[in-house]
């Protein structure tokens, strides 16, 4: 008798899976010998289930997901001629309450006139009704422009003073250039003698009344219409017609979200803004050809300092400054606006 322990069984554990059975010399005591071949038929062995997979699917090259989103709509290029009508819209219901306004007046014999024949001479009228038609349109503006622009009405318009600031010394230098230009067109072509502006400050009081207006409230106003709303309205409506024309892409707006333009629609919309601004002025000199043009060259540097420092408050300050000189000058050569006869 061997005093070796018998073997113990092996290990579940240990044996391998895929080992064959074989029923004739398998038992509970003794496993089977793992030197017979597995077989696939041997119904004894553990086979793991495969997975079935999805049969295969011809892909597009592009997934169609994305021909779904549509191209970004092209930047909002503002203000454009739209805004323009707009504008023009509530310019209209401004000059009619402010005309509205002046009958009150009238009706109350304010400043002693007693009907609008009196009323149209009259500088508290005139100037008056002037200014509650541009007070008004800028109520108006500043409601309508930030619903429509999702901005403030001097944000979209590039109003920017601190460039205005920053560059004021140019700015001034340019407003003495707009001076000399004006005592060289005085004395080449100068305007008739009896112009309308010239009767409008002999009234009584008016010279002082037009000092203040000329230098504050009329260049803003003619500035917020001319070189805040129509240059970039008439540069943008050109570059948009050169891009349909050629199929170009708009030009895309800077990192203020404002438009940049070509130099050519730059150049056209600075011409035809000075002709308007002069033809708005025409009357007071009696269309005469020597003040006409000289109002297209000032209104040409007005543009420029509009669109080289992308400035509105730029060009008001130009215009002011040289308001202020011509007035000064006038103060100077009256008397204090005491010989007004030497104008």
């Amino acid at each position: 008798m061997s005093d070796l322990p018998d073997p113990l069984p092996l290990d579940p554990i240990d044996d391998p899976i895929d080992e064959p059975i074989d029923p004739a010399t398998a038992s509970p005591d003794h496993p089977p010998s793992s030197s017979a071949p597995a077989t696939a038929d041997s119904p004894f062995i553990l086979q793991r289930p495969t997975p079935e997979l999805p049969p295969p699917q011809n892909l597009p090259d592009e997934t169609p997901f994305f021909h779904s989103i549509p191209p970004p709509p092209p930047p909002e290029r503002i203000p454009h001629m739209g805004h323009i009508g707009i504008l023009s819209l509530i310019a209209v219901a401004g000059l009619a309450l402010a005309a509205l306004l002046a009958q009150v007046g009238v009706s109350y014999h304010l400043f002693g006139v007693r009907n609008l024949t009196d009323a149209a001479t009259d500088v508290h009228y005139t100037l008056g009704t002037e200014a509650v038609f541009y007070l008004l349109t800028l109520a108006g503006a500043l409601v309508v422009f930030p619903l429509l622009w999702h901005k403030s009405l001097f944000a979209g318009l590039q109003w920017r003073a601190d460039i205005a600031v920053r560059r004021s010394g140019y700015l001034v230098s340019a407003a003495i250039v707009c001076f000399i230009l004006a005592m060289f067109d005085g004395l080449l072509m100068p305007g008739p003698v009896d112009a309308p502006i010239d009767r409008i400050f002999r009234m009584p009081g008016a010279a002082w009344i037009l000092f203040a207006f000329g230098v504050t409230l009329a260049p803003f106003f003619e500035e917020l219409g001319f070189r805040g709303f129509l240059l970039p309205a008439l540069s943008t409506t050109f570059d948009w017609i050169a891009e349909k024309a050629a199929g170009e892409l708009p030009h895309p707006i800077d990192e203020n979200g404002h438009p940049q333009w070509s130099m050519p629609a730059m150049i056209v919309a600075s011409v035809l803004t000075s002709i308007l601004f002069a033809i708005l002025h025409a009357d007071q000199t009696g269309w005469s050809l020597g003040p006409f043009l000289l109002l297209v060259l000032v209104s040409l540097v007005l543009c420029g300092a509009r669109l080289i420092t992308r400035s509105l408050a730029a060009s008001v300050l130009v215009h002011a400054c040289y308001n202020f000189l011509l007035f000064s000058f006038m103060l100077i050569g009256t008397g204090g606006f005491k010989h007004l006869d030497k104008m």
